[in-house]
């Protein structure tokens, strides 16, 4: 402790706050404050993270539990990092949860500093906080230590931070990374060439403008029609040949390069995967607007930065397409997340199983689950009966006999209608952080996921914990009136 700090057990948390903030504090109180979830956590950050950096040549290193609070903090209340230097910086009861006092205490965090410490924390890490935060949760809420647990399983989509895809576009953002990179690498290796690079990217720009501008024509005319037609493909082509007329010059420079060091090497690298991009829209867009070909939706790329983003259509009102990756969610009756798997190039049917098995090895009592129709599979229906004891998994198309004895008895009907309450639990995850992944990569995506998650049920602990704290008030200012 230091002068003027005050103690977490003792730090003040407004129980009747309708903010978020709150119950994500006191569900962070409550980990530190009792003596089993404390140990247990710090267990799991010490062995996986590490702190001790040299402050000269490395990143400043920062306590595991600043670490913990800062990342579930920006992923709950889906803030980006400028927002979180402004609110550690400038929020009272945050910075007392972080163990500054209010006594000469003007410790200031760095933007670069938040970025380095939170991306410590790992899918792996967050996974096994989780588990242990949800224990907690269940011996607050769970009436016998032997209760049962019933499961609610959905999936739903996790956008990536991307703008909409057209193969002219994305032409467009692999030639300005092109460009920009190999000017910097001219730089360092002190080759001509490339002065004028932002230049260049402005003349990529006007013709990739005019090409996105063009609209086909509407008229009965076939004339016209065919001029119109005649004056994309050109505007197209001519796009093309002066991208493909750059890419000439951009390999010519690298039979140049010599020295620069690691630096350049990585520079060396990156380049060389935006070529492959900008070769591979090329194509694309001959093959499309020249050659009048159809491209094969396995052959489509929908991000060149984001190359894990999918492109995923639900049959959702209003929604015609999302951009990301689904994520698959299970959980109990009370309201906690107890599992989760990022889905890449899965469908839901194809997860069922897994789900449930590895849920299964963290929470032994887990013993019957919901789905919908989309985890439906003939193996499924079998499969899942091996490892739960009762499963409401609706088949598809039309019942036997069997089937509709099974979909039409009272436990089945009652717990359908208790599996749309997941779609609660999947609406606060989107509201809490997982609307879209602010994060970049498939890693950065998965972590920033497993975040989400963990920091859902620690605000979940805390919800629980006031509701608690409020009841005993109540029954205090009941007994006081009695009297």
């Amino acid at each position: 402790m230091k002068l003027g700090e005050i103690p977490i057990a003792d730090i003040n948390i407004n129980l009747k706050s309708r903010d978020d903030i709150p119950p994500l504090l006191l569900g962070l109180q409550c980990i530190y404050t009792t003596p089993v979830l404390r140990e247990a956590v710090f267990a799991i950050l010490e062995k996986n993270i590490l702190t001790d950096i040299d402050h000269q040549n490395g990143r400043p290193g920062m306590d595991l539990w600043t670490i913990l609070v800062l990342g579930v903090l920006r992923v709950n209340l889906n803030w980006d990092y400028d927002r979180l230097e402004e609110m550690v910086n400038n929020h009272k009861t945050i910075r007392k949860m972080l163990g500054h006092g209010s006594f000469e205490d003007d410790y200031e965090y760095k933007l670069q500093t938040l970025k380095d410490n939170v991306s410590l924390l790992t899918p792996e890490i967050a996974e096994k906080i989780n588990q242990v935060v949800v224990q907690a949760g269940h011996s607050l809420v769970k009436k016998k230590d032997e209760e049962e647990l019933r499961g609610r399983c959905d999936s739903f989509v996790v956008e990536t931070n991307v703008h909409y895809p057209t193969d002219i576009n994305l032409l467009f953002d692999a030639m300005r990374k092109v460009i920009s990179l190999i000017a910097s690498l001219s730089t360092i290796c002190e080759l001509t060439g490339w002065r004028q690079s932002n230049h260049n990217i402005k003349i990529v720009k006007k013709l990739f403008r005019k090409a996105q501008k063009l609209k086909r024509s509407t008229s009965k005319d076939p004339e016209k029609k065919e001029l119109r037609e005649k004056v994309i493909i050109e505007a197209h082509q001519k796009y093309i040949n002066v991208a493909g007329g750059f890419l000439e010059k951009v390999r010519e420079t690298f039979g140049d390069v010599k020295g620069g060091g690691a630096l350049a090497m990585a520079l060396v690298m990156e380049l060389e995967r935006y070529l492959v991009h900008a070769d591979r829209q090329i194509d694309q867009i001959r093959r499309r607007v020249v050659d009048g070909e159809k491209i094969p939706h396995n052959e489509k790329v929908f991000s060149i930065f984001e190359e894990h983003t999918e492109w995923i259509s639900k049959g959702k009102a209003g929604v015609p397409v999302e951009l990301g990756l689904k994520v698959c969610v299970l959980e109990d009756q009370h309201g906690f997340i107890l599992h989760h798997q990022v889905m890449q190039n899965e469908t839901d049917e194809q997860v069922a199983v897994a789900m449930i098995k590895q849920a299964k090895q963290y929470y032994t009592s887990l013993t019957s689950c919901s789905f919908d129709k989309g985890f439906h599979s003939p193996a499924n229906q079998k499969d899942l009966l091996e490892h739960l004891d009762f499963v409401v998994l609706p088949r598809k198309g039309r019942l036997s006999k069997k089937d509709k004895k099974r979909e039409y008895s009272k436990e089945f009907i009652s717990a359908r209608y208790q599996h749309s309450a997941v779609e609660s639990a999947i609406n606060a995850l989107e509201v809490h952080g997982l609307d879209r992944c602010l994060d970049h990569g498939i890693d950065g995506f998965k972590r920033y996921v497993a975040l989400a998650v963990l920091s859902r049920n620690i605000q979940q602990l805390g919800v629980k914990l006031r509701q608690q704290e409020l009841d005993r008030k109540q029954t205090k200012e009941k007994l006081k009136k009695a009297a």
